[in-house]
């Protein structure tokens, strides 16, 4: 798989595309800002991007998908239980700063256990609820896009409409904790790590520090 990203707007949200080697069919994975950026990368790689991929509808993580979708002309993804956080201003907290956004229309809907393929690069996608009712992963062998789910050394934000602290404790034990540790995780906000590294160390996730 290849892989670049980048920390985007104010709230520092990674964007990510992801491309099949072999076809240089590719994904934009949460484009939070309508970011020069991205078309940057699509253009200079030669991409052909087949999908814009959300891993949840918070404002940080959806507001350039209407930009890539018009240039590029790629479908948008979500779990359905997301579908609200996309189309109303006051879940998706864009109405909170003031700029709410219009209402976002997926064009696909995917349930835990599914697959979605780039090229021919396939990605499992996992639901990880508790950031969000409709959180999801999207899993390949070796990586994992976690979203806001779980972080290095943190895990995602429960205070806001939706969340629920034990059914995301519940996600990441079960779903990311069950993958193999040598996984790398590419999670919404900060630094990469790995399973095996949250596992051991993150105090929030049942690991421990020092």
């Amino acid at each position: 798989m290849l892989l670049w990203s980048r920390a985007l707007g104010e709230f520092g949200t990674n964007c990510y595309i992801i491309a099949c080697p072999e076809t240089r069919r590719a994904a934009v994975v949460d484009p939070g800002q309508p970011d020069p950026w991205i078309r940057s990368v699509v253009r200079s790689e030669g991409l052909q991007v087949e999908w814009i991929l959300l891993t949840h509808g918070h404002l940080d993580h959806i507001a350039g998908v209407e930009w890539v979708r018009e240039w590029a002309g790629a479908p948008v993804l979500c779990h359905p239980d997301e579908v609200p956080y996309l189309q109303q201003p006051e879940l998706n907290l864009s109405a909170l700063w003031g700029d709410p956004l219009p209402p976002i229309q997926p064009d696909r809907l995917v349930r835990d256990g599914e697959e979605v393929t780039v090229g021919r690069l396939r990605l499992r996608v996992l639901h990880t609820p508790g950031h969000t009712p409709g959180s999801i992963s999207f899993y390949t062998p070796g990586h994992l896009l976690s979203g806001d789910a779980l972080f290095a050394g943190s895990i995602g934000r429960t205070d806001l409409p939706g969340g629920n602290l034990p059914l995301l404790l519940r996600s990441i034990r079960e779903r990311i904790f069950s993958l193999p540790g040598e996984t790398v995780v590419y999670p919404g906000h900060g630094p990469t790590t790995t399973v095996a590294d949250e596992q051991e160390y993150n105090p929030f996730a049942g690991g421990h520090s020092g």
